[in-house]
């Protein structure tokens, strides 16, 4: 069978590499990739966005599935336009996916079914939403209803901050369209972690937990970015707190999906808080994290194209995920700057002696050839990722990994897994 990745960051990268092991595939195609994804599969120059361009290949080629990676695709109805041509297509419907194109929707959805949310409301205008962080209180947080990226999400210290973030959206543009409304909600404490979980719209298969690491400085400080880096398993996920979230979030939110006439099918990401006992959600996302998928899948066990392809087909109730026991820690090596401005272009040196260590892969995300050597061409770079009998293994080797590779300003948190470290302790 062939199959189309459709993506070109560190998530396609570890998709790519994991499809391209299974015994049922005969040929991985990447569009638009990037080159380390053109180590295992042919890269398709076509962009993300190009529904009609990307049918046309897959037609083309006999593509027996296509898996789509990022949520803008999504958003734009890719998976319906593959299906109405009698395509194999994962990943979730355009009327699926606004659980992500939209924070205001996603919310709404949460307060109706009763999946444990921080409060919150939804404005357009700037001085409903003052008065409103006047009655919550500092700190507080801001978010751009649609898509950005990941960093359309301001945790303001003071109320300065506050009405700075939403003057921004709202009449300064800082998101586009993503930031026309916004949601302002509750500040949480607590540790962070991320569910995923396969579901064809009923039947619901948990992957392993995971703990992202979203701000751009070690200890958790700066701004929010895509993610500096991941681990699994994440131990503030007990198996205590695993059941709860099945029940009471993932349950909850795919059963409220199909009673809403938007039946959910795919992966579907939640962004918890935990604190203790409580449990709240923060956000969902309609694909794999960015960097989760990168050691989410080097502890897979099982092949997943199998489960990829049931869930395509709607029917995923006769599916068993296997684990490795081993931990895997991500760390995102990112260009200086980042998530602000960054130079792009610098060589990269070191990525053969670090692809040669036993247990790890570097995933490329912002990667190009520049005269025959790899380069910088975005803000999150390269994801380091390696498997240890233990997270403290796990992550001496990803950073050994991580010494091996430099370039001009390179950029990456040092403490990548230290949370989980502080809980074995």
């Amino acid at each position: 069978m062939k199959v189309l990745v459709i993506g070109s960051g560190g998530r396609e990268h570890a998709l790519v590499w994991k499809i391209a092991q299974s015994p049922l595939v005969t040929r991985v195609y990447c569009a638009p990739g990037n080159p380390g994804i053109g180590m295992l599969a042919e890269n398709v120059p076509l962009k993300v966005d190009d529904l009609t361009g990307l049918l046309a290949f897959a037609r083309a080629e006999g593509i027996g599935l296509t898996v789509v990676g990022p949520e803008l695709p999504l958003s734009l109805g890719i998976v319906d336009l593959f299906e109405e041509n009698g395509l194999k297509v994962f990943g979730a419907r355009k009327n699926a996916a606004l659980i992500e194109a939209s924070k205001a929707f996603s919310k709404d959805l949460m307060k109706k079914y009763h999946v444990p949310t921080a409060a919150y409301e939804v404005f357009t205008e700037i001085e409903p939403a003052i008065a409103f962080i006047d009655r919550l209180g500092v700190p507080v947080v801001v978010k751009a209803d649609g898509l950005a990226a990941g960093k359309g999400v301001i945790i303001a210290q003071s109320r300065e901050e506050a009405i700075a973030a939403v003057t921004d959206m709202l009449s300064g543009n800082a998101f586009g369209s993503a930031g026309s409304r916004v949601v302002i909600e509750e500040f949480l404490r607590g540790e962070e972690a991320s569910f995923l979980a396969f579901t064809d719209g009923r039947n619901i298969i948990p992957l392993a937990s995971a703990q992202d690491h979203k701000a751009v400085f070690d200890g958790d400080k700066g701004p929010n970015t895509g993610g500096m880096g991941a681990y699994s398993p994440a131990p503030v996920v007990t198996p205590a707190i695993h059941e709860h979230v099945m029940q009471q979030v993932m349950r909850r939110t795919v059963d409220g999906m199909a009673a809403e006439g938007r039946p959910y099918k795919g992966v579907l990401y939640a962004g918890l808080m935990i604190d203790g006992d409580t449990i709240k959600t923060l956000e969902f996302n309609a694909r794999f994290g960015d960097p989760e998928c990168q050691p989410l899948l080097m502890r897979m066990k099982s092949d997943i194209v199998p489960v990829l392809l049931a869930t395509a087909e709607g029917d995923i109730s006769a599916i068993c995920l296997e684990w490795h026991e081993k931990a895997a820690v991500c760390v995102v090596m990112a260009a200086g700057g980042y998530p602000g401005d960054y130079p792009k272009g610098d060589v990269i040196s070191g990525l053969e002696r670090a692809g040669a260590m036993e247990d790890l892969v570097v995933f490329h995300a912002g990667t190009t050839e520049k005269n025959g050597r790899f380069a910088t061409s975005g803000g999150r770079v390269l994801g380091v990722t390696a498997l240890g009998t233990t997270v403290q293994e796990a992550i001496e080797r990803a950073y050994r990994g991580v010494n091996e590779i430099s370039w001009q300003g390179v950029h990456y948190r040092t403490d990548i897994g230290r949370k989980a470290l502080l809980r074995s302790e």
